[in-house]
């Protein structure tokens, strides 16, 4: 079963916003000549790496709100110009919006089964859920209406 990782997204503040980060990051990337890949460095290496890459994603919040994710396709521990061990999360560059929740804020990352895990949000819905604008559902979410 898959295992996912649930981080504050500092920041952005909308899923737009985070988007807007992830190809602005890779153009600068490319422009520089380095690797654009999406990535997202932290200090410590999940002790259940096996569990996510490849299968998990890290969920993010945003403003308060779990509301998105991305695909975690390898974790790469390494060490920085300092000597200090740090964690390289590479992740796909599509940001899948999810049922929105609430979410208190927390330090570092969590995890987060898949059985917790909230559903993505599919186009077309007959709830239109999915339909309506992101700080609509943020709001709904807050509320306790979804």
């Amino acid at each position: 079963m898959a295992l996912h990782l649930l981080k504050l997204c500092v920041g952005p503040a909308t899923i737009e916003d985070l988007e807007q980060r992830i190809a602005r990051n890779r153009d600068e990337a490319v422009q520089a000549g380095r690797d654009p890949s999406t990535s997202h460095v932290t200090r410590m290496v999940p002790k259940r790496a096996s569990a996510i890459a490849g299968q998990g994603s890290i969920y993010w919040v945003i403003k308060g709100t779990l509301c998105c994710r991305q695909a975690i396709t390898a974790i790469e521990p390494f060490t920085d110009t300092d000597g200090i061990n740090r964690c390289r999360l590479v992740l796909d560059p599509v940001v899948v919006p999810v049922n929105p929740r609430p979410c208190r804020p927390f330090q570092g990352w969590r995890y987060l089964t898949a059985r917790s895990a909230p559903a993505d949000l599919a186009m077309g819905r007959t709830d239109g859920l999915a339909d309506m604008p992101e700080s609509l559902r943020r709001e709904l979410s807050v509320l306790g209406l979804i």
